[in-house]
């Protein structure tokens, strides 16, 4: 069985940083594209960041770039997302996901931690 714990979400002020975790198991890690999708309040999934399993490769959304840094360590089978610069509309849900980007938003993900981004 699939399972992705998220960690790290807090209360920050805009400027600030977060660095967010995701502990995955039931799944070969070490092969598998991981994901970080969030959700705002009353809106759907927005696709954040993802990390290919060889060479480490990410890629991000426009938004984030610059500010976001997706990482993982495939030892411990764990993914991080260092958010920098945080703006209130990077209020959201964070969500891990096994798997790259969907078109359907239909990732499989953790039950997600909260990021709030306020003064």
């Amino acid at each position: 069985e699939v399972q992705l714990v998220e960690s790290g979400g807090g209360l920050v002020q805009p400027g600030g940083s977060l660095r967010l975790s995701c502990a995955a198991s039931g799944f070969t890690f070490s092969v598998s594209t991981m994901t970080w999708v969030r959700q705002a309040p009353g809106k759907g999934l927005e696709w954040v960041s993802s990390i290919f399993p060889l060479g480490g490769t990410t890629t991000y959304a426009d938004r984030m770039k610059g500010r976001f840094t997706i990482s993982r360590d495939n030892a411990k089978s764990t993914i991080d997302l260092q958010m920098n610069n945080l703006k209130p509309e990077d209020t959201a849900v964070y969500y891990c996901a096994k798997g790259g980007y969907r078109d359907d938003g239909k990732y499989i993900r953790g039950q997600g931690t909260q990021v709030t981004v306020s003064s």
